[in-house]
């Protein structure tokens, strides 16, 4: 795991995750080699991460009329553990990792049958609609984030 440079011990690491979201590979995520593509994590890591958002009450206040803010991706990456094939049900899990004043780091895990398959990591900020600068989180969302 030494290539994994935001993950100091494994087991500790995988057992502090509490939200996960189930995904089954579909035939049309799968390359010519009957493999799960290498970008189609990505899209995991989004479904899990608005999934997460969602429950925290993060998604209603960004995708409302009204709202002045949205979260946009910093930067993404993705490790890769074992091969993923078509029918494969997993679970993606999400943590906060570190929040700061308008970013968050996020930390991803797909296991499947209690195996890790995959890990990674990334860095959501909030901006303004207007203007496209960072906005800082209001403490209520830093509060959730801490207890979520």
């Amino acid at each position: 795991m030494s290539r994994l440079s935001y993950i100091d011990n494994l087991e500790e690491w995988a057992s502090s995750f509490h939200f996960k979201h189930p995904v089954k590979v579909r035939f049309s995520e799968t390359d010519m080699f009957g493999h799960v593509n290498n970008t189609v994590l990505f899209t995991y890591f989004e479904e899990t991460r608005v999934e997460y958002f969602k429950r925290m009450g993060f998604m209603q206040i960004w995708l409302h009329d009204t709202g002045g803010e949205i979260p946009v991706v910093a930067d993404l990456q993705c490790d890769f553990l074992e091969q993923l094939y078509f029918d494969d049900e997993i679970d993606v899990h999400v943590k906060v990792a570190r929040i700061g004043n308008s970013s968050v780091d996020l930390h991803y895990m797909g296991t499947k049958a209690g195996r890790v398959c995959f890990t990674g990591r990334g860095t959501i900020v909030q901006i303004s609609k207007k203007t496209g600068k960072s906005v800082v989180w209001t403490e209520e969302m830093k509060r959730k984030m801490r207890v979520f």
